[in-house]
Parts: structure tokens; sequence; C-alpha cells
């Protein structure tokens, strides 16, 4: 038997991380905390706890059947399939590095994106953060690392509580509402000054990276680009900044949607995914080629670009993951209508933009603002995996407009949810039991919505069929 000396067990370093997020709470004078984990649709679950609850208890529990929910609150058929038979609770950890005030709170209040366990330690398989950490691992097993950058576009309406009713444009500080397109328009945007004045105060009290703001062409319609960062990052910068928008519109007696088409004669509103990847062993963009002129990429980008254009129509489900984010898709006018690729043509869904060599990057098109940014984010970079693994390539650039082939992509929720379906790859990449659960939940919805009898039913049918 050896004598050398016992060395003291080192701590766990989740008990190190909670050491550190404790005394960021007491330094605070945290009264209160919300535990929250994004759901499928990509909205806050979780609970709102008392601060010294918090301290001396880190089992935080959620029934893992949060992720086998519809939006509408109910269960697929399978539910019992998807989830344990007992139906029985996860083990939520917070995430350190997500912990922000909640700066629309009366008393101090943080809130803190968790990480879903199961009881013997492995990560969750149905969580969405999970979800996207287990597309990046795949990335890190190749000495990458993706970089996006997402903007997000959104509507403010008048406040609607008759769903019956159609959703209009809010009047702005001149007491008139929006009639005409205002594209870039810095009056337009001004017409909402106290709105996004409280926006970016929230903002910057939570230290989202909001970079720049524009007026999109619809009625009302606004934009916001982040700062390019790593995809989990931005990945919860989206959650968050999604619910502070609504709290910061509310606020004013508005409602900000994210919905990909609220008005029928509005056009529809998008998160576009720039992206790029880095070696990480020196931060190179690999998207580079060696040339020294701009427009010269790397056989990896061109494999990135194959891998988006073969499953990017099977990920739909993923970037239109919901009725209503078809009719941004099939009617409308600046939305992709297939996977053709070119340089600064924001007709194409996948657009390289004109820039240095070091900036590489594709932006997609396809995801709309409705989409929850975990999975959006993990599908496309799945779909540009995928296709370096396969040593694909792509087309040839489209310098004219790309819709002109015509529409390659589903026109439905079902239609997309066969092709997620029928794509082993993905599911692989993506996990099977995941995959499942969200074609199931999904599908629910979708035979949820159809038995809604609509007023243009009512209206033209009712007596002349």
């Amino acid at each position: 038997m050896s004598s050398r000396p016992r060395s003291r067990p080192r701590k766990p370093a989740v008990v190190q991380e909670d050491s550190t997020l404790l005394r960021w709470l007491k330094q605070r004078n945290i009264t209160e905390v919300e535990c929250l984990v994004p759901d499928i649709t990509g909205n806050a679950r979780g609970k709102i706890i008392p601060a010294d609850k918090f301290s001396h208890d880190y089992g935080t529990r959620l029934p893992e059947g949060i992720f086998a929910t519809t939006v509408t609150g109910d269960s697929p058929d399978d539910y019992y399939e998807l989830v344990a038979p007992a139906d029985s609770d996860m083990v939520l950890r917070p995430d350190p590095d997500t912990v922000r005030m909640v700066p629309w709170a009366t008393d101090p209040t943080a809130q803190v994106i968790h990480d879903c366990y199961t009881r013997n330690g492995q990560p969750h398989e149905l969580a969405p953060r999970n979800v996207l950490r287990r597309v990046l691992a795949a990335y890190e097993e190749l000495g990458l690392k993706p970089i996006v950058a997402p903007e997000v576009e959104f509507f403010l309406v008048q406040k609607n509580t008759d769903p019956d009713f159609p959703l209009l444009p809010p009047a702005g500080r001149s007491g008139r509402p929006e009639t005409a397109r205002q594209s870039y328009s810095i009056d337009a945007v001004n017409e909402f000054d106290p709105i996004l004045d409280l926006m970016y105060d929230y903002c910057d009290a939570m230290q989202l990276d909001v970079d720049t703001l524009i007026h999109e062409s619809g009625a009302a319609q606004l934009e916001v680009n982040f700062t390019h960062a790593d995809a989990m990052a931005l990945a919860d910068q989206v959650f968050l900044f999604k619910r502070t928008m609504r709290e910061a519109a509310l606020r004013h007696g508005v409602y900000a949607t994210f919905l990909a088409k609220p008005m029928e004669n509005e056009p529809g509103s998008a998160m576009h995914i720039h992206q790029s990847l880095l070696r990480i062993r020196d931060g190179a963009n690999v998207f580079a080629g060696d040339g020294d002129g701009e427009g010269e990429y790397s056989a990896l980008f061109m494999q990135y670009l194959g891998g988006l254009q073969k499953y990017v129509p099977m990920a739909m489900a993923f970037f239109a993951p919901n009725v209503n984010s078809y009719r941004r898709l099939v009617f409308g006018e600046v939305s992709p209508s297939n996977v053709e690729w070119g340089f600064d043509n924001r007709t194409c869904g996948l657009r390289v933009p004109i820039d240095s060599l070091e900036n590489s990057r594709v932006e997609s098109r396809f995801a709309g603002s409705d989409a929850n940014p975990y999975l959006a984010m993990a599908a496309t970079l799945a779909c540009g995996l995928l296709g370096i693994r396969e040593k694909l390539t792509p087309t040839a650039p489209v310098a004219g407009n790309a819709k002109a082939p015509g529409y390659a992509l589903p026109r439905s929720l079902g239609e997309a949810l066969d092709g997620l379906e029928g794509c082993e790859p993905l599911q692989e990449l993506l996990g099977r039991r995941f995959c499942r659960a969200y074609v199931s939940v999904k599908r629910k919805e979708y035979e949820t919505f159809f038995r809604v009898i609509s007023s243009w039913e009512r209206e033209f049918l009712l007596l002349n069929v």
C-alpha cells in the first residue's frame, strides 16, 4: 500500500459553477430566479423559485412530457411511447453562462437557462438545447466550430383579443398606422421609438448582442441583427430576445409577433442565419480558399453548400415548424422557393454575401421567425455537416432571379414531416428519439389545425356547394 498522502478530492465542476452562480445572485440581492427551459416551440417553460430556495436546492425537476406537448397543450397519440411510461421528471441544471437579470421585474429577479438530464446524468435526448449540442459535438470531432449570426424579423401589431379578427398595424407616435411599404425607412422606425428604446434598454441589461435594427418591407415590420458568435450562445440570445421584445411591446400596449405570416397582405417574417466554420486549433475560417481574391472559396465550403442544397428540403419541418409557416414560403414575395444559391443574390434560398475571404459565409434564408432557434441552427448545421461527410458538390450559382426554376420545397407541414421521416442521415445526426417525438408533436398540431373550420369556408362554401 502506498505511503503517499491522499489528496483531497476535487469538487465536481458543476459544484464550482454553482458556487459562482450563487455569488452572482447574492451580489445582486436577487430575490427570485426564473429557471427557464426552451421547449419544442422555442418558448420558455420552467419554474420561478425564491433565491434562497435556489441556493440550497439544485434538484429542480420538470416532467419530460413538456417536450411531447403541442402548442395547444395536447399530447400526441403515442405520448407514452415518446416518454417514460411513468411520465417521470427530468433533472434541470443551470447553465451559469446564461444567467441574466429580468429587467422588467419589480423585484430583483434573475433568469437562468437550464439544461435537461435524465436521472442517471445523461443529456435528455428530447431537449432542443441538447439537440444543438449534439450537432456541435459532431463538428468538434472534426476540429471545427460553427459561427452564426441570425437576423430576426417580426411585426408590431395592435392588441388582438379576438382571434376571429385579422391583425392590424399599430399607430406610431404620429397617431397613424402605417399603410405604405417602408423598407429601410429611418422615419418609420422612429415611429416606434418608445417601444424600441425600451427594447434596447432591456437588451443592454441582459447583455444581448443586438447589432443593427432596420425597418422591413411590411407595415410595422422590423428586423434585428445579432453579432456573430458561437451557435449555442446565439440560439440562447434569440430565445431570450423574443421574450424580451414581446415584453417591451406589451409595456406600450401592442403585441410583438414572430408569426411567420401574420397578415395576408403583408410579407412574412424570416430568421436568416449567416453561418461559417472556424478551425479550432488556429481560428481560421475554413470556408476561405487559398487565393488572394474575393470569391475564392474552399472545397469544404462547396461541400457544405452541397449539403444544404441536398438536405434543406428534408429539414424544412425545423425551419417552417407551423402550419402558418408555409403561407410565408408558398405565397411570399421575397421568401425562398428552392435551394438555388448565388453570390449576393437575395432571390436565392442560399445567399453568399460578397465579403473578404476571412469573412466567407453563407446565409440560409429558409427559416421563419417562428422557428425554434436551437432547432433551426441545429438543422442547418446538420445539413452542412452531411455535405462535408458526403463530399457533395453544389450546383452552379444563379446570377439572375432564382425563383424562375419554380417552387421546390415542401408546401405544407405534413409534407415537410414526411420528408424528415424519410431522411435517415438527418435523424441519425439530430437523434432518432428526438426526431420521432418532434414528428409526433407536429403531426398532432397539423391534425388539430384541420379540425378548425375557417371563415373562408363559411363565407364561400356554406351556400355555394
